[in-house]
């Protein structure tokens, strides 16, 4: 509780700073809210290396399909190959 004393002190504050007190404080409410949820992907990507051959021809006629390290024949984590393909397309 404040004394007399105490509000003549705050009667100087201007309304302009009291404004700027209230909006400064205004964005620690909005940290406490849970992000919108998303709407599910449309595209569904499960790919294999024969998929990934026939996009490579698509995309790049002259060079075609090039995976010099056989990058493609392995299974990281136990992903399985469309998981491992995944992997590699996130991580470029």
């Amino acid at each position: 509780q404040l004394d007399a004393a105490q509000l003549r002190s705050l009667a100087h504050i201007s309304p302009t700073m009291k404004l700027a007190v209230a909006l400064a404080l205004l964005p620690a409410a909005a940290a406490f809210v849970g992000p919108a949820a998303s709407a599910a992907p449309a595209t569904k990507v499960c790919e294999t290396k024969a998929d990934m051959e026939v996009l490579a021809k698509q995309l790049n006629p002259a060079v075609g399909f090039w995976d010099p390290l056989g990058c493609l024949n392995f299974d990281f984590w136990q992903l399985g190959q469309e998981g491992t393909i995944g992997y590699l397309r996130h991580a470029e």
